[in-house]
């Protein structure tokens, strides 16, 4: 009994030391964030050095068919973004609803043969939000194959802008059209058309900014090449959930704003509150 006791032991050590010496599986996403790329969540590794969003669920509620910001860090503004789809605007009523800023479409690629046009409702859609006293900024629907193609339609930008004081970026907006000469997008062209569409409006003195939605980014850019530049996503989602931080934050494509005739995005520009400044030591003695 003693004999089979002993054994029974001996099996019971050999096994937990087998246990004990067996290395643990390798972790296949060591390293990788597991984020929503636009419908589904997938993993991928980081950007390096590009910084993370700090946007906190907890910080956004719904109102009808607009998000509020009620967190404490940042700023945050309500805007429009409009195109000659909008039709004709009455701007006053725009900024009485509390809209404080409009992105306007000022030009265009097109898809098919590739000529630069100016929107057809640009100047009258500037001047009139400027006059109402919102900030205003501008993007141009991108279209172009690669970075010699971006460099002219930034030129066409510039001459489209000049005389106008812009307040807010100058964004470039790239997005896949079926049937487009640039449907699909090559990664190493479609950066370099951003980068030196945004370099040649930084050196023009203007504030450049990259539009996006989540796969475009996560699948058809080198983040880690336009990680310098402001971001502005489009994610119809109940907060901002992208993980590398951006400025203003497209939540809406279908809503309803008074002076706006026709359904129209909505976004939240952020603008970090800076915090107070510590007390000197010579102060907290008083």
């Amino acid at each position: 009994m003693k004999k089979r006791l002993l054994a029974v032991f001996l099996l019971l050590a050999l096994i937990v030391g087998l246990a004990a010496c067996q290395k643990p599986e390798p972790d296949p996403h060591e390293g990788m964030i597991y984020v929503d790329t636009g419908g589904a969540y997938n993993w991928l590794y980081p950007v390096p050095g590009f910084p993370v969003s700090d946007y906190k669920k907890e910080d956004f509620v719904r109102e009808g068919d607009r998000i509020k910001y009620i967190g404490t860090d940042y700023k945050a503004t309500l805007g429009v973004d409009v195109s000659f789809h909008q039709q004709t605007i009455d701007w006053k009523a725009v900024a009485d609803a509390g809209v404080s800023f409009a992105m306007i479409r000022c030009g265009y690629r097109g898809s098919s043969e590739g000529g630069l046009f100016e929107d057809e409702k640009f100047r009258e859609n500037i001047e009139g939000a400027t006059a109402a006293g919102l900030k205003v900024g501008v993007y141009f629907f991108s279209q172009a194959t690669g970075a010699v193609e971006a460099a002219e339609e930034a030129n066409y930008v510039l001459n489209l802008i000049k005389g106008y004081k812009l307040t807010m970026p100058v964004a470039f907006d790239w997005e896949p059209l079926a049937n487009s000469r640039s449907a699909v997008p090559n990664k190493e062209k479609l950066t370099s058309a951003a980068v030196t569409f945004c370099e040649m409006i930084k050196d023009a003195g203007y504030e450049p900014c990259v539009y996006f939605y989540r796969t475009i980014a996560y699948y058809h850019y080198d983040l880690a090449r336009i990680k310098d530049y402001n971001i502005w996503l489009g994610a119809v989602t109940e907060y901002p959930d992208f993980y590398y931080k951006h400025r203003i934050w497209q939540f809406s494509y279908q809503s309803k704003i008074p002076g706006i005739q026709t359904e129209t995005d909505l976004n939240l520009h952020f603008e970090r509150i800076a915090p107070l400044p510590s007390p000197s030591p010579s102060d907290k003695g008083k």
